[in-house]
C-alpha cells in the first residue's frame, strides 16, 4: 500500500494544475445532449489533395483487422465489447477504412457502417462518444466526403452533433496529442459547415493549436512526446489541417507550413537507412506514415522540404537525440528525457539506449511496442531490459508503470559532443538510479572510428548491485558463434564482432521484437551481467 501511494504521489506531482481542475470537472461534468440539424455545408474553393491512404482494415460489411486481429462486428454490443483489447474497439470508431487503400471499392459497405454507427451508438454512450475516437471519427467522415463519399442528412446530423459532443469534452485533463486531434477535427467540422455554429468550431480549434502548437513542436522540429511513431501521426495532421485549408481559400495559421518543414526534417534524421522509424518509446512500424509518404503528401500541398540528410553527427538538443551517419553505419542515441513531465504515457525507461544499422540493415535495437492493454506486458515493453542500455538492480530506469503512467524518472545531464583525430564522440549520464541506495549514476560514451564502435559505461555509486547491458539485435541477425565474452553476428553475408570487456559474464538470451502491434518476432538478446561493488566500467566493442 505504502509502495503504490509513493507511485501515485511521484506521478500526480508532475501533472500540471489544470490538469487535475479538469479531471475534477469531468467527474461531475454531464454533457449537454447535442442532437440536432446540422449547420448547412460549405462550399469549398478546391478539392481535397491527395491524401496517405492508412492500409485496408474492412474486408466484410461487418469484418475487420485492426492492428493484426481479427475483429467482427456481429451485435450492438460489439462496439463496446470487453473481450476485446481498447485500441481494437478504438480503431472499429475510427472509421480509418473510408480513406484507406481502395476504400472506393468498398462505398456500400462504407455507406451502412454509417448508418449502423448512428443507430447502435446512443448519444453519449461508451467508446463511440469519447473525445479522441470522436475526433478521429470527424476528421475522416469530413474527408471521405470531400473525396466523393456520400453523407447524407443523416449523417450530417451526425457529424455535427459529434462536434457539439467534442467540444463539451475536450480533453484538457491528457493535454499533449490527444488535445491537438481535437482541436484538429473542430477545425475540419468548422470549415466543411458554414454559419456561427461552425466558425465557434473553427475558433475553439485555432485557438487550442495557437496555445499548444509552440509546446507540442519543439525549436528542433520534434514533437515533445518524443515518439518518432506519434511524431508521424502528428506531422499528417499537421498536413491534414493545411489540406483542408487549402480546399476553403482560408490562410493557414501560425507557421503551420513552417513547423511541418521542421517537423520532416527532425523525422528523417530519426529513421534507418530503410526509410522506417526507430523505436523509441512508444514506437512500432504499421501504425503511422511512413517518412516517403509524408514526403509525397508535402509535396502536393506545396511545403517545402529538404530531403537530404547530412553524414557526419547531428545533434537533435531540444529533443534529446543524436545522429551519426558515416560508411555502411547509422547510429542514433536517446539523450532525452522521459517526456513531457506532465504527460509521459507514451514514454519508456529507455535513458541512454541507442539503435543502429550496419550495412543498411538494422542490427542493435529497441524492442518496441505490440499492445497497449494494461498487464505485464505493456509494462515489459517499456521497461528498461526491452532496450539496448544499463539496468541496474532489475530496476528500470524510470518508474513506468500501470501501462501509461511513470513515477520517479531519470534525468539526463551533462550532454556533450565532440570529433578529435577523426574519432566522434558523444556522451550523457542519467540518474535514474539515485533512488536506489548507493547514489548511483549512469554514464555512457560512444566513440566512432572507422569501421569501430566502441561504448564505455561508467556506474559511479556505492555498494554491492546487480548491473546488466542489454543489446537486443534485430530478427534477422544471425549469430554465427558465441564465445566468453564476444559474439560474432551476420548480416548481409558480412560479419561484425561484438566484445564486451570487464569482469561480467555475456549471455544470450531469447527475447521479442515487437515490430507492429499484434506482431512479436522472436529475436535474441547479448546480456552482460556483473554482481559486486561499485564503481563499476565496462566496454562494448563493435567492429564491422
Amino acid at each position: 500500500m505504502l509502495n503504490k501511494a509513493l507511485l501515485l504521489f511521484h506521478t500526480a506531482r508532475y501533472l500540471k494544475v489544470g490538469q487535475i481542475l479538469n479531471r475534477v470537472r469531468r467527474k461531475f461534468f454531464k454533457p449537454k445532449n447535442a442532437l440536432s440539424v446540422a449547420p448547412k455545408t460549405a462550399i469549398k474553393v478546391h478539392n481535397l489533395k491527395s491524401l496517405i491512404k492508412c492500409k485496408q482494415t474492412m474486408f466484410g460489411d461487418s469484418r475487420f483487422n485492426f492492428l493484426n486481429k481479427e475483429f467482427n462486428l456481429k451485435r450492438r454490443q460489439d462496439w463496446n465489447s470487453a473481450n476485446v483489447e481498447k485500441l481494437s474497439i478504438y480503431n472499429l470508431h475510427y472509421f480509418d477504412d473510408l480513406n484507406s487503400i481502395g476504400s472506393d471499392q468498398r462505398e456500400g459497405w462504407h455507406n451502412d457502417l454509417i448508418k449502423r454507427w448512428i443507430d447502435e451508438n446512443s448519444y453519449g454512450f461508451g467508446n463511440a462518444w469519447e473525445a479522441y475516437p470522436t475526433s478521429l471519427r470527424i476528421v475522416n467522415w469530413v474527408k471521405w466526403s470531400l473525396s466523393g463519399g456520400n453523407l447524407n442528412k443523416e449523417g450530417l446530423d451526425s457529424l455535427a452533433s459529434q462536434a457539439r459532443h467534442l467540444q463539451q469534452n475536450l480533453e484538457y485533463h491528457l493535454l499533449g496529442n490527444h488535445l491537438f486531434e481535437n482541436a484538429k477535427a473542430l477545425i475540419f467540422c468548422g470549415l466543411y459547415f458554414q454559419g456561427v455554429e461552425a466558425d465557434q468550431w473553427y475558433q475553439t480549434g485555432k485557438k487550442i493549436l495557437k496555445n499548444e502548437l509552440p509546446e507540442q513542436v519543439l525549436s528542433d522540429g520534434g514533437n515533445f512526446e518524443l515518439s518518432p511513431m506519434y511524431h508521424s501521426i502528428f506531422l499528417e495532421g499537421l498536413l491534414d489541417i493545411i489540406n483542408i485549408h487549402q480546399v476553403y481559400a482560408k490562410s493557414i495559421p501560425f507557421y503551420i507550413d513552417k513547423m511541418a518543414t521542421n517537423m520532416l526534417s527532425w523525422l528523417k534524421y530519426m529513421c534507418h537507412p530503410d526509410n522506417n522509424i526507430s523505436f523509441f518509446n512508444d514506437s512500432a512500424l504499421g501504425v503511422a506514415p511512413t517518412l516517403n509518404e509524408l514526403y509525397i503528401y508535402a509535396k502536393h500541398l506545396n511545403v517545402v522540404y529538404n530531403d537530404k540528410i547530412i553524414n557526419g553527427l547531428k545533434h537533435l538538443n531540444n529533443s534529446g537525440y543524436i545522429r551519426y551517419s558515416g560508411k555502411d553505419v547509422v547510429l542514433i542515441a536517446d539523450v532525452a528525457n522521459i517526456g513531457p513531465d506532465f504527460i509521459p504515457g507514451h514514454g519508456h525507461a529507455d535513458a541512454l539506449s541507442f539503435e543502429m544499422s550496419i550495412f543498411s540493415k538494422r542490427v542493435f535495437v529497441n524492442s518496441g511496442v505490440s499492445t497497449y492493454s494494461l498487464g505485464d506486458d505493456r509494462n515489459y515493453q517499456r521497461g528498461t531490459k526491452s532496450h539496448s542500455t544499463i539496468m541496474i538492480d532489475n530496476e528500470n530506469s524510470s518508474q513506468v508503470w500501470g501501462g501509461f503512467r511513470v513515477a520517479k524518472r531519470a534525468k539526463v545531464f551533462n550532454i556533450n559532443t565532440s570529433m578529435l583525430d577523426n574519432t566522434i564522440r558523444f556522451s550523457a549520464c542519467h540518474d535514474g538510479y539515485k533512488r536506489l541506495k548507493g547514489n548511483i549514476v549512469h554514464c555512457r560514451e560512444w566513440s566512432i572510428s572507422d569501421n569501430f564502435l566502441e561504448i564505455l559505461d561508467n556506474i559511479t555509486g556505492t555498494g554491492e548491485h546487480i548491473v546488466s547491458s542489454t543489446l537486443p539485435l534485430h530478427p534477422e541477425v544471425e549469430i554465427l558463434d558465441i564465445q566468453e565474452s564476444f559474439v560474432i553476428l551476420k548480416v548481409e553475408e558480412k560479419k561484425i564482432v561484438v566484445n564486451f570487456e570487464g569482469v561480467g559474464l555475456m549471455q544470450v538470451k531469447s527475447a521479442k521484437y515487437n515490430q507492429e502491434f499484434g506482431l512479436s518476432l522472436d529475436n535474441k538478446q547479448l546480456i552482460y551481467s556483473y554482481n559486486g561493488a561499485l564503481p563499476f566500467t565496462t566496454k562494448i566493442n563493435i567492429s564491422w
